[in-house]
């Protein structure tokens, strides 16, 4: 038995100095540590980076689609809600898909200091924005809010763009403007 043992625990110390001194393999290892913080990074690097390009430009979308409004081409019977749609989500370059899960609302103000704006949506994430179109006629002070769901992809537990229970990030523009004296 004695010697058993002997034989056994007798060759660790040479094998125990080889295979610390080995150093064969150590890139590989070392990657591996560090290729899972490295992705994560630059995922969440390429995420925000798309939220905030999708923000710009829905941004800019509804800039454009309100000069309807302000300038008074879309205050004609035939213009409605979806047809402002229309009009920001040509301006998407398709990142938000088909533009349904927009909502919108457009609707007249007294003054510029009643022109305040509180959260859509409820302690759930639904929507309680009530979606409408009323452009008002010339000289009429105008808010257009336009809000999306962004869906997010990336979760680190907890640490994501996501503003809403159900994993999305809230987008919204807003603009308030005084619609040009035009007469209807």
């Amino acid at each position: 038995m004695r010697l058993m043992a002997h034989r056994l625990f007798g060759r660790l110390p040479r094998r125990g100095k080889g295979f610390i001194g080995d150093q064969r393999g150590t890139t590989a290892l070392e990657f591996a540590i560090l290729a899972i913080p490295f992705f994560v990074i630059i995922g969440a690097i390429l995420e925000t980076a798309l939220v905030f390009l999708a923000s710009q430009i829905l941004d800019s979308a509804v800039q454009d689609a309100s000069r309807l409004v302000l300038t008074g081409q879309a205050q004609n019977a035939n213009y409605s809600l979806g047809d402002f749609r229309t009009a920001i989500c040509d301006h998407l370059y398709g990142l938000f898909g088909d533009c349904s899960g927009l909502e919108i609302r457009v609707n007249t103000v007294t003054d510029f200091a009643s022109a305040t704006t509180s959260s859509p949506l409820d302690s759930k994430g639904h929507f309680i924005l009530v979606q409408q179109f009323q452009p008002g006629t010339g000289s009429d002070i105008v808010m257009v809010q336009v809000y999306y769901k962004w869906p997010v992809i990336l979760n680190f537990g907890g640490f994501d763009l996501a503003t809403s229970s159900d994993g999305t990030h809230l987008m919204g523009a807003v603009r308030v403007f005084e619609n040009e004296p035009f007469t209807s």
